[in-house]
């Protein structure tokens, strides 16, 4: 807004030389009053277009919310200094006149820019041609770029997450644990080693015995002897673990992201394959066949099942005849029983407190299956009988864990995706799973994990930017009176977004959240600049010039303007495109496509809106 006042002022100035150095207020306010409502709309739209960015939830909401709101914030600050505070400077800067000039790199720019101007406006089919042709390729390009979530953080740090039997004991999981730490002492490019097994005293992270997880804290990368990527030296590492400490599967994340995926998703990996049922065994068996299924998928890593079995179990049955050959009551035996975790049998009061008062067999009559049986049960004559002659005493294998999820029974498959996009991954599983995998009656596969995030966030997003698209056309054509020239100044969107598109791919990234609140913003910038030269055209049109002679004009006038409003913003996104540091995997794709799409933005503002502006208008325009 300030671009374009100052640019008015200046011009209005320059023509009324005389006018202007004993009063340059009246110039000042004719400039202030021309660029007030198209200023005032295009900030309107560009806040109209961070609105779908408020209404993300979720991980996406939360780290995407302060910035649309700051911008919210900072563009209404703007307006307001714009159109008070720019005018009061410009009337003391500007007080003994101005002599209105360009700069070199203003003249180099128009030179260039004028013979493809007037080539423009004398082949406009060829140019729309052009243009057409290039919007299809990116449309081309955005089925093969992939999408994801959001970019992967480098923690700098790796976790491990180890699963062994259900029946491991603590002993054997710390011996293993202190295994794997021996093995991975030797890589150079770890600083620290930390284990973790079980759960604390407060269940925050609840696991078994059987899981551990073990956080490798990685030194800067600079100080990486050989200059591996993080992903080879992951491969590395699982590969030493499989030949080093059998049985086991481990799962990689990074300490962060692993609690986060637990807490929203209820899993360990980006990918959860979710399978509800009744019967365990069907639900273990068919987990197993998707497990099968899944790992030949190209780009699946760590894929396992939910340990949902194999937790033994010591089963006693009562024997009906025998107990009754003794006369032996049932509660006699279950009391016996009973007592081998602790039975209560009474209260025991400490003023208002009360305690349950248990016994139980000592440690040592109860600590292999043999004493077990070797437990006596007395009789009514006071025989004390073998608890063995009076049950049957068996070891056998039982479930380890019944997971359920609204109210239904599910067992999960968990993967990490590596080397491709997430979209793209699960769209070749599902196809897999379907064919590989036949459902029972009754059972069925939801998918989750990362992928439920994004399916949800782009479902919000599929929402609400068209709605908001609508409302700009509908203050595009509030703000010029022609549903024409809102439908000339909206080309800028898809145009936008094919620079975008392509700037993903040439730096190979996909398609993610973050990318989407990049193109938001581009739709946003590319607008304004629609807005700032279409506006001008009209003001040409109202002077009594041609259509042709109005488009070049303001074309040429507006040059400036355009391209500083283009500048500002892709110098801007440099750093954020080309940034290493803490949170650049998130910022990267938001900068490259705003880069990327200005390019195509601008030459269409530039180039393609002057050459069809004929098109749209063909008498007199309503402002």
């Amino acid at each position: 807004g300030s671009v374009v006042l100052i640019e008015n002022v200046v011009r209005k100035l320059a023509e009324r030389k005389s006018e202007t150095r004993q009063d340059p207020v009246p110039a000042i306010l004719e400039a202030g009053r021309e660029v007030a409502r198209p200023v005032v709309f295009a900030v309107g739209i560009i806040i109209m277009v961070y609105l779908p960015i408020l209404a993300l939830e979720g991980v996406e909401g939360k780290m995407f919310k302060p910035m649309a709101l700051t911008v919210i914030f900072a563009l209404c600050a703007a307006l307001v200094l714009s159109l008070t505070l720019t005018p009061v400077l410009a009337s003391l800067a500007f007080r003994k006149g101005v002599t209105e000039h360009e700069t070199w790199i203003m003249r180099k720019a128009k030179q260039l820019y004028r013979p493809l101007l007037r080539r423009s406006l004398a082949h406009p089919v060829t140019v729309v041609a052009i243009t057409t042709v290039v919007f299809l390729a990116s449309c081309g390009v955005a089925f093969t770029i992939g999408a994801e979530f959001i970019p992967r953080l480098d923690e700098g740090a790796i976790a491990i997450s180890a699963w062994r039997l259900p029946s491991v004991s603590l002993t054997d999981s710390v011996n293993s644990t202190t295994l794997i730490e021996r093995t991975l002492k030797g890589f150079p490019e770890i600083e620290t080693i930390v284990s973790r097994t079980g759960q604390a005293e407060i269940p925050t992270d609840p696991m078994g015995l059987e899981m551990s997880d073990v956080y490798l804290i990685l030194k800067p990368r600079d100080q990486w002897p050989n200059g591996e990527s993080r992903e080879e030296l992951v491969a590395k590492i699982d590969k030493i673990l499989k030949e080093n400490v059998p049985g086991h599967s481990f799962g990689y994340s990074q300490p962060i992201e692993l609690r986060v995926q637990e807490i929203i998703a209820g899993t360990r990996s980006d990918v959860a394959i979710k399978l509800f049922g009744e019967d365990l065994d069907v639900l273990k068996h068919k987990a197993d066949e998707i497990v099968a299924a899944v790992s030949r998928v190209p780009g699946a890593s760590d894929t396992k099942a939910e340990q949902i079995a194999g937790l033994p179990y010591l089963r006693i049955r009562i024997n009906r005849a025998e107990i009754a050959r003794y006369g032996i009551n049932a509660s006699q035996v279950l009391d016996v029983v009973e007592a081998m975790g602790g039975k209560t049998v009474g209260q025991v009061l400490e003023g208002q407190r009360r305690f349950d008062l248990q016994v139980r067999f000592q440690e040592n009559q109860r600590q292999s299956l043999e004493q077990i049986r070797n437990l006596k049960v007395a009789d009514p004559q006071g025989r004390l009988i073998p608890l063995d002659q009076l049950t049957e005493i068996r070891v056998e294998q039982g479930p380890a864990q019944i997971s359920r999820e609204n109210i239904h029974r599910r067992i999960a498959v968990e993967t990490n995706v590596r080397g491709r996009d997430l979209a793209g991954f699960v769209a070749d599983a599902r196809r897999t799973v379907e064919q590989k995998v036949k459902l029972p009656p009754g059972y069925w596969i939801e998918w989750g994990g990362q992928f439920e995030n994004l399916q949800r966030a782009a479902s919000r997003l599929g929402i609400v930017v068209p709605l908001a698209l609508f409302l700009i056309f509908v203050l595009l054509y509030t703000t010029f009176s022609s549903a024409r020239l809102a439908l000339l100044i909206f080309v800028n969107v898809p145009v936008a977004a094919t620079g975008g598109l392509f700037a993903l791919a040439v730096r190979g990234m996909p398609f993610s959240i973050s990318a989407g609140v990049g193109f938001v913003a581009l739709f946003g910038v590319a607008v304004l600049n629609g807005v700032v030269l279409v506006s001008y055209i009209n003001q040409m049109r109202q002077q009594g010039m041609r259509v042709d002679e109005a488009a070049f004009h303001g074309a040429e006038v507006r040059l400036r303007p355009v391209l500083m409003t283009a500048l500002v913003a892709s110098l801007g996104f440099i750093p954020m495109a080309l940034s290493t540091g803490a949170g650049a995997e998130v910022q990267r794709p938001l900068a490259t496509v705003v880069i990327g799409g200005l390019i195509t933005s601008t030459l269409l503002t530039l180039l393609v809106l002057p050459s069809i502006y004929g098109w749209f208008v063909h008498d007199e325009p309503k402002v």
